[in-house]
Protein backbone atom coordinates (compact mmCIF):
# COMPACT_ATOMS: atom_id res chain seq x y z
CA UNK A 1 0.00 0.00 0.00
CA UNK A 2 1.29 3.25 -1.09
CA UNK A 3 0.14 6.23 1.04
CA UNK A 4 1.04 9.98 0.39
CA UNK A 5 0.28 12.72 2.62
CA UNK A 6 -0.83 16.07 1.51
CA UNK A 7 -1.79 19.68 2.36
CA UNK A 8 -0.93 22.58 0.32
CA UNK A 9 -0.99 24.48 3.62
CA UNK A 10 1.73 24.16 5.45
CA UNK A 11 2.71 23.23 9.48
CA UNK A 12 -0.83 20.75 9.48
CA UNK A 13 1.33 18.20 10.67
CA UNK A 14 2.06 16.19 7.56
CA UNK A 15 5.76 14.89 8.61
CA UNK A 16 4.60 14.19 12.35
CA UNK A 17 2.08 12.02 10.49
CA UNK A 18 3.70 10.11 8.19
CA UNK A 19 7.19 9.44 10.37
CA UNK A 20 4.52 8.30 12.95
CA UNK A 21 2.25 6.10 10.74
CA UNK A 22 5.33 4.54 9.20
CA UNK A 23 6.94 3.92 12.24
CA UNK A 24 3.80 2.46 13.64
CA UNK A 25 3.64 -0.17 10.72
CA UNK A 26 7.49 -0.98 11.31
CA UNK A 27 7.16 -1.66 15.22
CA UNK A 28 3.89 -4.26 14.07
CA UNK A 29 6.63 -5.91 11.86
CA UNK A 30 5.69 -4.61 8.49
CA UNK A 31 8.97 -4.02 6.24
CA UNK A 32 7.97 -0.12 5.88
CA UNK A 33 9.51 2.67 3.83
CA UNK A 34 9.63 6.65 4.40
CA UNK A 35 9.77 8.38 1.14
CA UNK A 36 10.50 11.97 1.96
CA UNK A 37 9.83 14.50 -0.87
CA UNK A 38 9.97 17.61 0.75
CA UNK A 39 12.98 19.86 0.08
CA UNK A 40 12.77 20.71 3.92
CA UNK A 41 13.82 17.24 4.58
CA UNK A 42 11.81 17.04 7.83
CA UNK A 43 10.85 13.66 7.75
CA UNK A 44 14.32 12.81 7.19
CA UNK A 45 15.78 14.63 9.69
CA UNK A 46 13.01 13.17 12.04
CA UNK A 47 13.90 9.15 11.40
CA UNK A 48 17.26 9.63 10.77
CA UNK A 49 18.39 12.39 12.90
CA UNK A 50 21.13 15.03 12.13
CA UNK A 51 24.26 13.08 13.23
CA UNK A 52 23.49 10.05 11.00
CA UNK A 53 25.82 9.77 8.96
CA UNK A 54 25.70 11.10 4.97
CA UNK A 55 23.65 9.19 2.74
CA UNK A 56 24.99 7.58 -0.64
CA UNK A 57 21.99 8.65 -2.70
CA UNK A 58 18.91 10.77 -2.17
CA UNK A 59 15.65 10.68 -3.89
CA UNK A 60 17.23 13.86 -5.69
CA UNK A 61 19.45 11.41 -7.51
CA UNK A 62 16.87 9.31 -8.76
CA UNK A 63 15.21 11.91 -10.17
CA UNK A 64 18.30 13.37 -11.59
CA UNK A 65 18.34 9.84 -13.40
CA UNK A 66 15.00 10.27 -14.99
CA UNK A 67 16.71 13.59 -16.76
CA UNK A 68 18.70 11.00 -19.06
CA UNK A 69 18.07 7.91 -20.89
CA UNK A 70 19.16 4.27 -19.65
CA UNK A 71 18.63 1.21 -20.84
CA UNK A 72 18.61 -0.44 -17.35
CA UNK A 73 18.26 2.67 -14.51
CA UNK A 74 18.69 2.18 -11.20
CA UNK A 75 15.81 0.58 -9.76
CA UNK A 76 13.72 3.15 -6.62
CA UNK A 77 14.81 0.42 -3.94
CA UNK A 78 18.89 1.40 -4.40
CA UNK A 79 18.41 5.22 -3.45
CA UNK A 80 16.47 3.84 0.30
CA UNK A 81 18.67 4.33 3.51
CA UNK A 82 18.50 1.68 6.65
CA UNK A 83 17.51 3.64 9.97
CA UNK A 84 18.10 2.84 13.34
CA UNK A 85 14.92 1.39 13.59
CA UNK A 86 13.80 -2.24 13.02
CA UNK A 87 11.82 -2.68 9.50
CA UNK A 88 11.98 1.06 8.82
CA UNK A 89 13.58 2.55 5.97
CA UNK A 90 13.94 5.66 4.41
CA UNK A 91 14.09 7.41 0.59
CA UNK A 92 16.02 11.00 1.81
CA UNK A 93 15.06 14.39 0.56
CA UNK A 94 17.54 16.84 -0.53
CA UNK A 95 18.29 20.51 -1.12
CA UNK A 96 18.37 19.59 -4.68
CA UNK A 97 14.85 18.73 -5.42
CA UNK A 98 14.54 22.80 -5.77
CA UNK A 99 17.14 22.81 -8.34
CA UNK A 100 16.13 20.04 -10.75
CA UNK A 101 12.28 20.88 -10.46
CA UNK A 102 12.25 23.05 -13.54
CA UNK A 103 14.41 20.51 -15.81
CA UNK A 104 11.64 17.66 -14.14
CA UNK A 105 8.55 19.81 -15.53
CA UNK A 106 10.33 21.00 -18.94
CA UNK A 107 11.14 17.05 -19.92
CA UNK A 108 7.79 16.15 -18.35
CA UNK A 109 9.52 13.46 -16.15
CA UNK A 110 5.53 13.59 -13.87
CA UNK A 111 5.30 9.68 -14.30
CA UNK A 112 8.64 8.34 -13.61
CA UNK A 113 8.24 8.57 -9.69
CA UNK A 114 4.80 6.27 -10.36
CA UNK A 115 6.40 3.82 -12.74
CA UNK A 116 9.63 3.36 -10.12
CA UNK A 117 7.10 2.52 -7.58
CA UNK A 118 5.14 -0.17 -9.47
CA UNK A 119 8.48 -2.20 -9.59
CA UNK A 120 9.38 -1.66 -5.84
CA UNK A 121 9.68 -4.42 -4.13
CA UNK A 122 10.66 -5.87 -0.58
CA UNK A 123 8.45 -3.30 1.61
CA UNK A 124 4.59 -3.85 2.60
CA UNK A 125 4.23 -0.20 3.54
CA UNK A 126 4.90 3.15 1.79
CA UNK A 127 4.38 6.34 3.53
CA UNK A 128 4.76 9.53 1.46
CA UNK A 129 5.76 12.90 2.90
CA UNK A 130 5.24 16.20 0.17
CA UNK A 131 6.04 19.72 -0.38
CA UNK A 132 3.35 22.07 1.26
CA UNK A 133 2.44 23.12 -2.13
CA UNK A 134 0.77 21.27 -5.58
CA UNK A 135 4.23 21.02 -7.52
CA UNK A 136 5.69 18.59 -9.49
CA UNK A 137 6.40 16.43 -6.63
CA UNK A 138 3.21 16.53 -5.08
CA UNK A 139 1.87 16.09 -7.91
CA UNK A 140 3.77 13.02 -9.00
CA UNK A 141 3.43 11.43 -5.72
CA UNK A 142 -0.27 11.71 -6.16
CA UNK A 143 -0.38 10.07 -9.43
CA UNK A 144 1.77 7.25 -8.17
CA UNK A 145 0.22 6.81 -4.85
CA UNK A 146 -2.71 4.68 -3.60
CA UNK A 147 -4.51 6.50 -1.26
CA UNK A 148 -4.12 10.10 0.03
CA UNK A 149 -4.55 11.25 4.07
CA UNK A 150 -5.30 15.10 4.12
CA UNK A 151 -4.39 16.69 7.59
CA UNK A 152 -6.90 19.14 9.18
CA UNK A 153 -6.03 22.21 11.22
CA UNK A 154 -9.68 23.16 12.83
CA UNK A 155 -9.28 26.90 11.68
CA UNK A 156 -11.64 28.78 9.00
CA UNK A 157 -8.52 29.16 6.53
CA UNK A 158 -8.35 25.71 7.06
CA UNK A 159 -11.64 24.68 5.74
CA UNK A 160 -11.50 27.48 2.45
CA UNK A 161 -7.80 25.61 1.34
CA UNK A 162 -9.59 22.50 2.44
CA UNK A 163 -12.39 22.79 -0.39
CA UNK A 164 -9.34 23.95 -2.85
CA UNK A 165 -7.53 20.84 -2.10
CA UNK A 166 -10.46 18.67 -2.74
CA UNK A 167 -11.09 20.25 -6.26
CA UNK A 168 -7.14 19.66 -7.04
CA UNK A 169 -7.50 15.86 -5.91
CA UNK A 170 -10.39 15.68 -8.36
CA UNK A 171 -8.41 17.14 -11.43
CA UNK A 172 -5.33 14.97 -10.44
CA UNK A 173 -7.90 11.74 -10.66
CA UNK A 174 -10.05 12.49 -13.42
CA UNK A 175 -5.99 13.29 -15.45
CA UNK A 176 -3.38 11.03 -14.14
CA UNK A 177 -4.53 8.43 -11.08
CA UNK A 178 -8.89 7.47 -11.56
CA UNK A 179 -7.71 4.61 -8.90
CA UNK A 180 -5.94 7.29 -6.56
CA UNK A 181 -8.76 7.21 -3.37
CA UNK A 182 -9.18 10.23 -0.18
CA UNK A 183 -8.68 7.67 2.31
CA UNK A 184 -9.77 10.43 4.96
CA UNK A 185 -9.06 13.95 6.25
CA UNK A 186 -7.28 13.83 9.33
CA UNK A 187 -8.36 15.80 12.30
CA UNK A 188 -4.81 17.34 13.85
CA UNK A 189 -4.04 19.97 16.43
CA UNK A 190 -8.10 19.35 18.23
CA UNK A 191 -9.01 21.13 21.09
CA UNK A 192 -11.82 19.43 22.53
CA UNK A 193 -12.81 22.39 24.54
CA UNK A 194 -13.27 24.94 22.21
CA UNK A 195 -16.70 25.33 20.57
CA UNK A 196 -14.62 26.60 16.88
CA UNK A 197 -12.91 22.90 16.07
CA UNK A 198 -15.97 20.81 17.19
CA UNK A 199 -18.48 23.17 14.96
CA UNK A 200 -15.74 22.80 11.99
CA UNK A 201 -15.70 19.19 12.34
CA UNK A 202 -19.53 18.86 12.35
CA UNK A 203 -20.07 21.00 9.33
CA UNK A 204 -17.44 19.51 7.40
CA UNK A 205 -19.02 15.95 8.22
CA UNK A 206 -22.63 17.56 7.63
CA UNK A 207 -21.10 18.35 4.03
CA UNK A 208 -20.22 14.75 3.53
CA UNK A 209 -16.36 14.81 3.97
CA UNK A 210 -14.73 11.32 5.04
CA UNK A 211 -13.30 12.93 8.51
CA UNK A 212 -11.79 9.89 9.88
CA UNK A 213 -13.00 9.37 13.75
CA UNK A 214 -9.69 9.56 15.53
CA UNK A 215 -8.36 12.87 16.14
CA UNK A 216 -4.78 14.06 16.71
CA UNK A 217 -4.59 16.57 19.85
CA UNK A 218 -1.74 19.14 20.21
CA UNK A 219 1.17 17.85 22.87
CA UNK A 220 4.58 18.76 23.68
CA UNK A 221 5.55 15.69 24.13
CA UNK A 222 5.52 15.23 20.10
CA UNK A 223 7.72 18.06 19.51
CA UNK A 224 10.15 16.60 21.89
CA UNK A 225 10.34 13.86 19.76
CA UNK A 226 11.17 15.79 16.80
CA UNK A 227 13.84 17.07 18.68
CA UNK A 228 15.12 13.22 19.71
CA UNK A 229 14.88 12.35 16.24
CA UNK A 230 12.28 9.37 17.51
CA UNK A 231 8.73 9.07 15.93
CA UNK A 232 6.54 8.58 19.38
CA UNK A 233 6.29 5.28 19.16
CA UNK A 234 9.23 4.63 20.14
CA UNK A 235 10.22 7.82 22.02
CA UNK A 236 7.13 7.37 24.14
CA UNK A 237 4.74 3.97 23.63
CA UNK A 238 2.02 4.76 26.73
CA UNK A 239 1.24 8.25 25.75
CA UNK A 240 -2.02 9.81 25.14
CA UNK A 241 -0.89 11.25 21.80
CA UNK A 242 1.36 7.75 20.76
CA UNK A 243 -2.49 5.86 21.39
CA UNK A 244 -4.07 8.46 19.15
CA UNK A 245 -1.82 7.66 16.24
CA UNK A 246 -2.36 3.81 17.10
CA UNK A 247 -5.99 4.50 16.79
CA UNK A 248 -5.30 6.68 13.85
CA UNK A 249 -3.26 3.90 11.99
CA UNK A 250 -5.90 1.10 12.93
CA UNK A 251 -8.55 3.04 11.54
CA UNK A 252 -7.10 3.42 7.84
Amino acid sequence: MIRVVFNQKGGVGKTTIVANLAAIAAARGLRTLVIDLDTQGNATQYVRGPRAPAMDRTIADFFESTLSFSLNPAPLVSYASNTAFENLDIIAASPRLEELIVKLESKQKIYKFRDALRKLRGYDAVFIDTPPALNFYARTALIAADRVLIPFDCDEFARQALYTLLDNLREIRADHNDELLLEGIIVNQFQPRSKLPQRLVDELREEGHPLLAQKLGSSVRVKESHQAHTPMIFFDPGHRVTQEYEALYDAL
